[in-house]
């Protein structure tokens, strides 16, 4: 990336998860120009062949071929829509989901996610159990008295600090949501589209086949598009769900872009190997308390706040990093087609601000090299 100075910027976070492909990729700048070209918007009381085209594409790449596919405009909307229709395949108004989750600022993603600060009254419509993540006791307690219309969990917690949830809670959390007719949804939006080393981030996990899955953020590269995709258990009504914007030429456009170059560059398995590479260089870095994720959605979590190492990151070294909800943990969260090269420019540039840091810091603890 550049700034208006057309000084060079190192970006490891890539929009909140957005950026899949790249900035400005070649194939996704020539997808969107041909169809902007040609028609970028038509309501949806007209059919749109590239939304077949762009589901059919997304089934075979994800391994979901079977769900049903509703396109809207981003992840809180996509959110919003799975629990809607967890209400109307039940008929229950109450919802679980899990402490440090983000779900979304809209309405009912808003009052699911685990951050009072962001919610106004009229967000609290309905009520809401927040369980630890892992915690497969206090789950069951809740859902065992069959009122609940759906939980909701993150493939991995971005905000919450790159958490993961373990194989053995997945599958227990999927069996008790199966007895008690409770949907499962997987929000998938940050840990999709290839970003965790798989399509999805359950698919780590043999046996999980979530009731819906909902996607966005890398889905379109910074076009605005998010999905729902919805197991052929949920029978479509006329008028169940709408959209103006969602699913449009344009977006479409974007979307199918995303999983071309996914598909011909080998994006997914790439992100798994780099991740990979980019873990282990994290371990060796002074501080560091734990190193979290799956692929390019990565957690360092380090002994002390990260809040000036990334400042000085930005304006001193010109890289990209994200925060978290934990105060000392630095999100990485990187373009999928990142190079090996560029990830040793980033532990350099992390060495280098931890040993300002400490040079200036009394009581801080030396930086060691290798």
């Amino acid at each position: 990336m550049y700034d208006q100075k057309g000084i060079e910027y190192l970006d490891f976070y890539g929009g909140h998860a957005v950026i899949s492909i790249g900035h400005a990729h070649p194939h996704y700048v020539q997808r969107i120009t041909k169809q902007v070209q040609k028609i970028g918007f038509y309501s949806n009381s007209v059919i749109n062949s590239l939304q077949k085209e762009l589901a059919d594409k997304l089934g075979k790449l994800s391994n979901c071929e079977d769900y049903q596919l509703f396109l809207i405009n981003s992840g809180a909307e996509a959110n919003e829509n799975a629990i809607k229709l967890s209400s109307f395949q039940n008929g229950r108004k109450k919802v679980l989901a899990f402490k440090k989750s983000f779900h979304g600022r809209t309405s009912a993603a808003c009052n699911t996610t685990d951050d009072p600060k962001i919610k106004a009254e009229i967000n609290k419509t309905f009520d809401v159990t927040f369980c630890e993540l892992n915690d497969i006791e206090s789950v069951e307690k809740a859902l065992n008295t069959e009122e609940y219309a759906c939980a909701i969990i993150e493939g991995i917690q971005g905000i919450g600090g790159i958490c993961i949830p373990s194989a053995e809670f997945l599958t227990a959390l999927q069996e008790v949501c199966k007895k008690t007719k409770t949907v499962l949804i997987l929000d998938e939006i940050q840990s999709g589209y290839g970003r965790s080393g798989k399509f999805f981030a359950f698919q780590y996990h043999e046996g999980i086949k979530p009731d819906i899955i909902t996607v966005a953020k890398g889905m379109g590269n910074g076009f605005p598009i998010g999905g729902v995709l919805i197991s052929p258990e949920f029978k479509p009504k006329h008028g169940m769900l709408g959209t103006t914007f969602g699913g449009s030429h344009l977006a479409c456009a974007a979307a199918l872009a995303v999983l071309e170059v996914l598909e011909d560059d080998d994006l997914i398995s790439h992100a798994a190997q780099v991740g990979e590479y980019l873990m282990a260089e994290m371990t060796h870095l002074p501080e560091v308390k734990e190193v979290r994720g799956k692929g390019l959605m990565v957690g360092v979590e380090f002994e002390n706040s990260i809040a000036e190492l990334r400042k000085s990151l930005v304006f001193k070294e010109r890289v990209f990093t994200g925060s978290a909800s934990n105060p000392n943990v630095l999100r990485l969260l990187p373009p999928l087609n990142i190079t090996v090269d560029q990830v040793d420019q980033l532990t350099e540039k992390i060495r280098s601000v931890l040993r300002s840091i400490s040079d200036r810091t009394p009581g801080y603890r030396p930086v060691k090299a290798n």
